[in-house]
């Protein structure tokens, strides 16, 4: 989901509900924390130089029960956060604390929002000399100083 996306969705819904991937909820007395665009500069293990951005948001819950987070808040912090970045139509990346800080996509399901999990992935299939389907290396090309990782 892209920020232009998730605001027009928010102006959309009555109330705020994130579900996990393993289909439980977020507490209701979630807090945004943060939002911010991350850049990662990066280098593939096929040598090649990259560079990702996404607007990050963070889900927190703490013991303030009593807190409810309406959408036209939430669309309040992010505009806030869109001023003070210039934070463009990126994918949204939100930040949930799990047995360690989680990274989530986010989508849309019925009238709740939908944090879905994300996953590593090798860049550099050619270097690599990976088969996509199978994902396993040909070996016999696979040799020391090859470049493949």
């Amino acid at each position: 989901m892209t920020l232009h996306e998730l605001k027009t969705q928010l102006q959309q819904q009555n109330t705020l509900a994130f579900e996990l991937p393993n289909g439980s909820l977020v507490p209701s007395h979630f807090h945004i924390t943060e939002v911010g665009r991350v850049t990662k500069n990066f280098i593939d293990c096929g040598g090649v130089t990259r560079k990702e951005e996404v607007i990050s948001l963070q889900l927190w819950e703490a013991n303030d029960y009593d807190h409810r987070l309406h959408p036209e808040k939430m669309l309040q912090i992010i505009e806030i956060g869109e001023k003070a970045f210039n934070l463009k139509d990126l994918e949204i990346e939100v930040e949930y604390q799990g047995n360690t800080i989680q990274k989530f996509g986010l989508d849309l399901k019925a009238n709740h929002f939908v944090l879905i999990n994300k996953k590593t992935a090798c860049l550099a299939l050619d270097a690599c000399q990976i088969i996509p389907e199978s994902n396993e290396k040909k070996t016999e090309k696979c040799t020391s100083g090859s470049g493949c990782c």
